[in-house]
């Protein structure tokens, strides 16, 4: 628990920065060319979240989401960013949290 406060802190401190700063050590982020044409045209903050979630998905699978998405079928956080992982690697990004 205390490793995902450190973890969602430090992202938290980043997204008050208007400036791209390198992830904080020990935070593991997947690359920009890996995430889908419409998320790398997001806000900074937006897209490191995405690569935050296509990183660590066992994560955000334990994070619950508060924003109303169980409606829609979402039964965690990465839901809201992941649609599907294919076993080869290929992610199908949900765009609920571009919004």
């Amino acid at each position: 628990m205390k490793i995902l406060l450190t973890v969602l802190l430090a992202l938290l401190l980043s997204a008050c920065s208007s400036a791209a700063q390198p992830a904080p050590k020990g935070v593991k982020l997947a690359p920009v060319s890996q995430l889908s044409p419409e998320v790398q045209k997001a806000p900074v903050q937006v897209r490191e979240a995405y690569q935050f979630a296509s990183a660590n998905p066992e994560l955000m699978k334990k994070i619950p989401c508060y924003c109303g998405c169980g409606s829609i079928g979402h039964t965690s956080n990465l839901d809201c960013y992941i649609k599907e992982a294919s076993p080869d690697g290929k992610i199908t990004f949900e765009t609920h949290a571009l919004g």
